[in-house]
């Protein structure tokens, strides 16, 4: 799928958008002619610079050696005109660039907008207005984007609306979309917060005992991608078979037999007690494809 071609990687300092870059660069899904990786932090560019000089691993060396295929663009994905540079040069694009905190975007809903509805429209408003041959973009969701009862989930169901709107607009580029739940381990996610905890001698805190959210891996999520990218039709919806645990257990097993307590805060702004894949409403257009459900098309 990637065998050749120039991938732009919005977002590409975020846990996701490294995997992904180093996943590209491993040429496990062919190797890219070119990687242009677009995010709005100069720090985080500058580390993920320094990571990708790193050796030690098969994988680690196979990166290293094709590190040269990267082109960091410094800009954000807010901005039309510094999005219309990056995408006239490309042939693929995964916009993993988000706002992704629940609370944060519950406190600044103005931002939440500006990134998670304007960022994906500005990319379709540059394929469409000038034509770029783009063949596909892949737009990374969320199962918040389902029922959505917070900020985040609201802009995240409208990206999903606006790029399935976009394959009438702009019909010769494939526009599909990734959702899934929690990433063990990403910026964020709670895991490494309850080991911050831990280490700090306790307690950990969940907001409720009955609290469940879908859990998968770095690698899974990338794959996901990659999948989706590969053989999703127009404006499929692309969501993995992952399971769902009790936030409890998870926080239990990091435990251990350690002396540290478990201690409940309550619901945060914008927060589920269980999240949802696939909504009731979606059943009838989903089907199951290999190891995913794929959700077609209203339009």
């Amino acid at each position: 799928m990637f065998e050749g071609k120039r991938v732009l990687v919005t977002g590409a300092t975020g846990s996701l958008g490294k995997r992904l870059v180093r996943h590209l660069l491993a040429g496990a899904a062919g190797r890219p002619q070119e990687v242009i990786a677009f995010s709005r932090d100069e720090a985080k560019q500058h580390t993920m610079r320094l990571d990708l000089e790193r050796r030690g691993t098969e994988e680690d060396d196979a990166v290293h050696d094709h590190r040269d295929l990267v082109r960091f663009h410094l800009g954000d994905i807010g901005d039309y005109d510094a999005v219309c540079k990056v995408v006239r040069r490309a042939d693929v694009i995964v916009n993993a660039a988000a706002m992704k905190q629940v609370p944060t975007c519950e406190f600044f809903p103005s931002e939440a907008v500006r990134t998670n509805i304007l960022g994906p429209e500005q990319l379709v408003r540059a394929i469409r207005r000038h034509d770029y041959p783009v063949e596909v973009v892949v737009g990374i969701s969320t199962d918040k984007a389902c029922k959505p009862v917070n900020v985040m989930g609201m802009t995240k169901a409208l990206q999903e609306r606006l790029l399935v709107q976009a394959n009438l607009e702009a019909p010769g580029t494939r526009f599909v979309i990734a959702r899934y739940g929690n990433v063990i381990g990403s910026r964020g996610s709670v895991i490494p917060l309850f080991l911050d905890q831990i280490e700090n001698g306790g307690p950990v805190t969940v907001t409720a005992p009955e609290m469940t959210r879908f859990m998968m891996t770095l690698d899974q999520a990338v794959q996901t991608v990659v999948d989706a990218a590969a053989s999703a039709r127009p404006g499929e919806t692309y969501v993995p078979s992952v399971p769902s645990a009790f936030v409890t257990d998870i926080a239990a097993a990091l435990i251990g037999q350690r002396p540290i307590d478990t201690t409940f805060t309550g619901i945060r702004p914008g927060e589920k007690v269980h999240e949802i894949l696939v909504a009731e409403e979606e059943r009838p257009r989903t089907v199951r494809r290999g190891d995913y459900l794929v959700i077609r098309p209203m339009l």
